[in-house]
């Protein structure tokens, strides 16, 4: 079974801090390791804004997928 570096559960923040904790989580692990975010609706606008602003220096598993509650799973490379 995975073992993760993080794991930030994205509704437990307000809007406003949503986006800026995730990236600081990620910013905050090593090369290699692995974080997960939970959340309550699909975060791909989360995705885009990795590809724009972290690009080539990470991946993004979707582990669940709604209907719910998504997991990704963040990797940094």
């Amino acid at each position: 079974m995975q073992t993760y570096a993080k794991v930030i559960n994205v509704p437990d923040f307000p809007p406003r801090e949503k986006h800026p904790t995730i990236f600081n989580g990620f910013d905050g692990l090593a090369n290699g390791e692995t974080m997960m975010i939970v959340n309550d609706h699909d975060p791909r606008p989360l995705l885009y804004q990795f590809m724009m602003e972290r690009p080539e220096q990470f991946s993004w598993e979707y582990l669940e997928e709604g209907p719910e509650i998504w997991k990704v799973a963040i990797n940094k490379k």
